[in-house]
C-alpha cells in the first residue's frame, strides 16, 4: 500500500463503550480520522459505573464534551464516610480544598448508560469521526504498515483498512484473544451487588447523606451514590451465597439506611470483581485500552476512570506520529506510563479502599490532610513515569508538593496579553507548551511562536513592558502563584505535554532553542511547522 494512501486511512477503534467513544473524540480533536466499530446495534443499556472523577472531567473538557456531560450529571463536593452503626460522618473528603487546582473541584454521578449517548452524539457531530453499530470484528491482520479488519454485519462480511487498531472491546476482548496476550491478576471470591432504587431521601424520608457516601463497617460495608434519577447501592454479597431475588436485594440495600417509604426497584445486577491486567498492551499497530487492557475493581470509581487515563494518553501520541511531529518511539510511552498504574496503582488504591470500608488494617492510600486526600480521590494526583525511571504514583501524601516531571500541571488562573483570565490548561492542552518562569522585565530569550506542535509562554508576576517584544507570548502570574505552587525557582523552564502532564523541569540556559531540544528528546523529532493531516 502506498504511503499517500496510508495517510488517508483512519484509526479503527473496536468497542463503543465510554473508553472507545472518548478515545475517538480525543483523536478527532487532534485532527485524526477515526471509525468506531461496535458489535451491538445500540449502545450499552446495562447498569454500570456511575461516578466520574475530576481528572476525567478535565479530559472531557479537552475533548469538548465536559459541559454536555455536566448538564446531565449531579455534582458532588464531598466524598463522605459514614459509620454504619452510628450513621455519623467520620472522615469526609471535602473537594472544595482543591478549588485552586482545577475548575472541577467536585466529582459527578452519572450512570454509564446515560453517559454513552452524550459521547456518541458528540462523536457523530464531528466530521472526522464515524460510529458504526452492528459491526462485529471477526479477526484482523497487521500488515506492518496498516491493519485490515474483517467485520461481520447484517449485510454480510466486510473488510476495512486502518492505520492503527485500538481495542476498547472489554474484558473478553476479541482483539486481545487474537493477539494471544495473557492477563495477570486475580478475581475476588466475593460478588458485588449493584441496586438502583427510586426513593425520596430529601423530604419524605429525609437523610443528610452526601451524594457519594461510603458506609463503613467491619462486617458489612456499602457505597451509596445519588444519581439524577435514583439512589444506587453497591455492596459485597456473602461469599458462596445463592443469587438473591430482587426483593432480597432491595431489602438488603435498605438495611443500611433504615426504614423508608415508597421504594421502587429500578435496576439490579450482581457481578464478579477482578484485578487483572494484560501482560502486553501493544503489538505492532494494535493497542489495548480500557477493560481490554485492565479489569479493575469499581471501588473508589477506579474502573472507568483508569480507562479514561488511557484515553488521555494514547490519542495525542498517535496524532503526533501521524502528523510527522514525532517518530514511532513516541508510541512506546503509552504502555510504559499506563500499565504500572493499572497493575500497582489502582490495585493499591482498591485494596486500601476495601480495608478502609471494612475498618480493617491501615487504609494506606489515605493521608492525614484533606487536600492530599482530595487530590488522590479525584485522580488529580496521578504522576506518570514520563522519564522511564519507574517513578509513578496515584497517591498524594503531602499538601501541595512541588511539581516534578510526570505530574499533572495544576490548572491555575493566569492572565493573557489581551487581558483575559484563563486557566493554565486552556493555554497548554492540545500541544507541547514551554512555560518560562522568568522576570519579563529582563527580556529573557523566548522564541517566537511558529510551530503548531510547540508553543512558548514567558510567565511572570510582572506585565510584559510594551517595548519588550514579548507581550504576544507573556502570561501574568500575580504574586507568582503558579510558580510557587510548582515549587520552581525563577529562571526555570517547565515543558508541558498535550495531555497537561509535565514532561520536563529544567533551569533556563538562555538558549532560544532549549525547549525545542527538550521536545526533540521526548518525541524523537524536532518541532515542525508542517500542517496536520
Amino acid at each position: 500500500m502506498q504511503n499517500n494512501n496510508l495517510k488517508q486511512l483512519p484509526v479503527a477503534i473496536v468497542g463503543a463503550g465510554p473508553i472507545g467513544l472518548l478515545t475517538a473524540l480525543g483523536l478527532a480533536s487532534q485532527g485524526v480520522r477515526c471509525v468506531v466499530y461496535e458489535d451491538d446495534q445500540h449502545l450499552s443499556l446495562d447498569t454500570k459505573a456511575g461516578t466520574l472523577l475530576s481528572r476525567t472531567l478535565e479530559i472531557f473538557r479537552r475533548y469538548g464534551v465536559a459541559d454536555k456531560v455536566l448538564a446531565k450529571a449531579l455534582r458532588v463536593d464531598e466524598i463522605g464516610e459514614i459509620d454504619r452503626r452510628t450513621q455519623k460522618s467520620t472522615f469526609p473528603v471535602h473537594l472544595s480544598e482543591i478549588a485552586a487546582e482545577t475548575r472541577y473541584p467536585f466529582v459527578i454521578n452519572l450512570p454509564q448508560q446515560d453517559l454513552e449517548p452524550i459521547l456518541a452524539q458528540a462523536l457523530r457531530a464531528h466530521p472526522l469521526a464515524e460510529l458504526k453499530l452492528g459491526h462485529r470484528l471477526e479477526r484482523y491482520e497487521d500488515h506492518g504498515d496498516h491493519v485490515r479488519l474483517h467485520l461481520k454485519t447484517a449485510d454480510g462480511e466486510h473488510q476495512a483498512d486502518a492505520v492503527f487498531l485500538l481495542a476498547c472491546d472489554g474484558g473478553r476482548s476479541t482483539v486481545r484473544a487474537q493477539m494471544g496476550v495473557a492477563v495477570e491478576g486475580m478475581s475476588l471470591n466475593t460478588k458485588y451487588a449493584l441496586v438502583d432504587l427510586v426513593v425520596d431521601l430529601d423530604t419524605e424520608n429525609p437523610r443528610d447523606y452526601p451524594y457519594l457516601a461510603y458506609f463503613a463497617d467491619p462486617e458489612e460495608w456499602m457505597i451509596l451514590v445519588r444519581h439524577p434519577h435514583c439512589w444506587r447501592f453497591l455492596y459485597p454479597m456473602a461469599e458462596g451465597a445463592p443469587e438473591p431475588t430482587a426483593e432480597e436485594l432491595r431489602d438488603k440495600s435498605l438495611s443500611f439506611i433504615g426504614d423508608v417509604r415508597n421504594v421502587e426497584l429500578l435496576n439490579k445486577v450482581t457481578y464478579n470483581v477482578h484485578h487483572r491486567v494484560a501482560q502486553e498492551w501493544r503489538r505492532g499497530r494494535v493497542f489495548l485500552m480500557g477493560d481490554a487492557a485492565h479489569l479493575i475493581t469499581p471501588m473508589w470509581a477506579l474502573g472507568l476512570n483508569t480507562g479514561a487515563l488511557d484515553a488521555s494518553n494514547l490519542p495525542w501520541r498517535l496524532a503526533w506520529y501521524l502528523r510527522g511531529w514525532a517518530d514511532m518511539s513516541v508510541l512506546d510511552g503509552y504502555e510504559r506510563e499506563q500499565r504500572p498504574l493499572a497493575i500497582h496503582g489502582s490495585g493499591e488504591m482498591a485494596e486500601a479502599a476495601r480495608q478502609s470500608m471494612a475498618k480493617r488494617g491501615d487504609a494506606g492510600a489515605l493521608s492525614d490532610n484533606n487536600w492530599s486526600n482530595a487530590c488522590t480521590r479525584t485522580m488529580l494526583g496521578v504522576t506518570l513515569d514520563v522519564e522511564g525511571k519507574g517513578q509513578w504514583s496515584m497517591v498524594v501524601r503531602e499538601t501541595r508538593p512541588g511539581a516534578r516531571a510526570g505530574a499533572r500541571l495544576p490548572d491555575y488562573l493566569l492572565h493573557t496579553p489581551e487581558g483575559r483570565q484563563e486557566r493554565a490548561h486552556d493555554l497548554c492542552s492540545g500541544r507541547f507548551t514551554a512555560l518560562y518562569f522568568s522576570d519579563v522585565r529582563r527580556r529573557p530569550a523566548i522564541p517566537v511562536n511558529g510551530s503548531p506542535a510547540l508553543r512558548h509562554w514567558v510567565v511572570s508576576r510582572y506585565d510584559a513592558p510594551h517595548d519588550s517584544g514579548l507581550r504576544d507570548r507573556s502570561l501574568l502570574d500575580p504574586g507568582n502563584a503558579l510558580m510557587s505552587r510548582l515549587g520552581v525557582a525563577p529562571g526555570t523552564l517547565v515543558l508541558v505535554r498535550p495531555d497537561e502532564y509535565i514532561a520536563a523541569i529544567v533551569p533556563m540556559d538562555g538558549s532560544p532553542d532549549q525547549a525545542a531540544a527538550l521536545y526533540e528528546q521526548i518525541v524523537g523529532m524536532a518541532p515542525t511547522v508542517e500542517k496536520a493531516l
